[in-house]
């Protein structure tokens, strides 16, 4: 299946970031016994960076993606 690029730099920059500090978090226990929830989000977020589509932009229709198909 192919996936149509709608997530842009900027966005994938701070999935990055969010998701490297709720690993970070997550592991430190500061969230305690829900860690497990920071690490599934975090999860999410990269794995959406990983592949630069975010199904939830999909459904909804939305791209933080160029137009031009360079992204």
């Amino acid at each position: 299946m192919k996936f149509n690029t709608n997530i842009g730099s900027l966005d994938r920059g701070l999935r990055i970031l969010v998701g490297m500090v709720l690993f970070a978090l997550s592991y430190a226990q500061y969230f305690g016994n829900f860690s497990w929830a920071g690490v599934l989000v975090g999860g999410i977020l990269m794995t959406t960076v990983v592949f630069s589509f975010c199904p939830i932009y999909g459904i909804l229709k939305l791209s933080t993606a160029k137009k031009d198909g360079s992204e």
